[in-house]
């Protein structure tokens, strides 16, 4: 059962750097459209997931922000219809490098222009094109989600009245550029790879997905958690290898969960796509500085989240991102989270986060 619906956008749907032929766009929704059609809340997500944000009566396995989302939960979906969009260049129904290009009847693989957030932002636009939808209530994100919510501002901003950015930024900073940029080679280095030609139904590069999630777990929590949570625990189920070198740790044991639950759900390429688009995105290029870029805006109200202990997006890129909007938007809320979980507070800290979007909603 699936609560996933799609819709193809006609002709050609033009990107930053390229072109594809009638992409498909995946989305779920909860509650309902108003009359006046001015109680949508537009959702996009971090990298990896899915549009599956909450469960429904269609597909009541849980989502991934499943206590944030519902009847009477902070996203009250008895109060807005909510959408939330599998982004364009992912594998969970959206068109990317694992889909067939219609013209030529192949995969894309490589092939699939060079992907920017922005072309995230846009493909989601025909979604609320079919829904008759001309402007949303709140445009939301987390992550890379809050990268294409404010993309989504800054290119529509006759669509968009309310902002809210989790664990996000204005652009992303060298030292996350330089941790995605290892995991991208990590997964092209492996032999299995293949130039992006491996069998889309086989196993692909399994040991350099392996390995680039295990690297970016490390980075979505905090030093501080892996301490509280797992200290020096040795691993109940160790995996013993002729080196010598198997796992001894129970923190390694939870990278290698992870990791082996990943491989085999996520298609390679898209996520060698979407990672680069994250590092691509700058707002500023918009108007050639944050303050000219913000200043196209039509907001009525913003919230920005970010975690001290989140060194993947550090706090002080969120300060900045209020700032800015400060400068252009009449009411601008900024919250400092003390959660210890990293970037990946948002999934998990709820009694930080639900109180905070409740009180936005």
């Amino acid at each position: 059962m699936s609560a996933v619906k799609t819709i193809t956008v006609d002709g050609t749907f033009h990107m930053k750097r390229g072109a594809i032929s009638r992409p498909t766009q995946a989305y779920e929704c909860w509650g309902e459209l108003s009359s006046a059609k001015d109680n949508a809340v537009l959702i996009f997500t971090g990298l990896s997931p899915s549009a599956h944000a909450a469960s429904s009566p269609a597909d009541p396995s849980a989502g991934w922000w499943e206590d944030m989302l519902g009847p009477a939960k902070p996203i009250d979906t008895n109060r807005y219809f909510v959408i939330c969009v599998n982004s364009l260049g992912s594998c969970f129904g959206s068109t990317g490098p694992a889909s067939v290009d219609p013209d030529s009847g192949e995969f894309y693989r490589l092939n699939f222009p060079v992907l920017t957030v922005e072309d995230i932002a846009c493909a989601a636009g025909h979604v609320l094109d079919h829904y008759g939808i001309n402007q949303v209530h709140t445009v939301l994100g987390s992550s890379m989600g809050g990268m294409t919510a404010l993309a989504f501002a800054l290119l529509h901003p006759e669509r968009c009245r309310r902002l809210v950015s989790i664990s996000s930024a204005a652009r992303s900073l060298p030292f996350s550029i330089a941790l995605r940029s290892l995991q991208r080679e990590i997964i092209r280095k492996d032999e299995a790879w293949q130039n992006g030609e491996y069998d889309l139904n086989g196993h692909g590069p399994i040991s350099g997905m392996r390995l680039a999630r295990k690297l970016g777990m490390i980075t979505y929590r905090s030093a501080a958690e892996w301490a509280e949570r797992f200290g020096r625990e040795r691993a109940t189920d160790r995996i013993e290898e002729d080196n010598g070198f198997g796992i001894d740790f129970e923190v390694e044991s939870y990278l290698e969960s992870h990791a082996n639950r990943f491989i085999g759900s996520f298609d390679a390429n898209c996520y060698l796509y979407l990672s680069r688009a994250m590092d691509l995105f700058d707002a500023a290029d918009q108007g050639g500085s944050l303050s000219a870029s913000f200043s196209q805006l039509k907001l009525e109200a913003a919230m920005v989240i970010g975690v001290e202990s989140d060194f993947l997006f550090p706090v002080h890129q969120q300060e900045e991102l209020a700032l800015a909007l400060q400068e252009h938007t009449s009411s601008v809320t900024f919250k400092r989270m003390a959660s210890i979980q990293g970037h990946d507070s948002f999934l998990v800290d709820m009694d930080r986060f639900r109180p905070a979007v409740a009180e936005f909603f």
